[in-house]
């Protein structure tokens, strides 16, 4: 089993690598150079403010309110788990998590 671990790169190395770059520094040099990927460098490059680190993980709210979802349910009981996902900015296991956690199963159809 192969384990990949994601680490940033300190603020001072991300400026030595640009410094290196914007001074006529090739891609590759600084790839030798510092150690690091190419990828990383074109990623410190396309990125507005390469100097701050984004951490990796969950963006934006974490709880959904289960009032506003027992409505949606009610209010659109054929709405999927993606449609309501977006309606509440969450992600689509967001959704399928709190469904289980509040036992709110899928509504099944008898006639079919």
């Amino acid at each position: 089993m192969l384990v990949f671990m994601i680490m940033a790169y300190s603020t001072d190395l991300r400026k030595r690598v640009l410094d290196f770059i914007n001074n006529g520094g090739s891609k590759a040099a600084a790839k030798r150079t510092f150690g690091i990927s190419r990828r990383t460098i074109y990623n410190y490059l396309e990125t507005q403010d390469p100097l701050t680190c984004e951490k990796p993980g969950p963006k934006g709210p974490r709880n959904i309110d289960y009032d506003a979802l027992q409505q949606h349910v009610a209010d659109a009981p054929d709405a999927t788990l993606i449609e309501r996902a977006k309606h509440f900015g969450v992600s689509k296991g967001g959704i399928s998590y709190t469904f289980e956690k509040f036992n709110i199963t899928r509504k099944k159809d008898a006639n079919l």
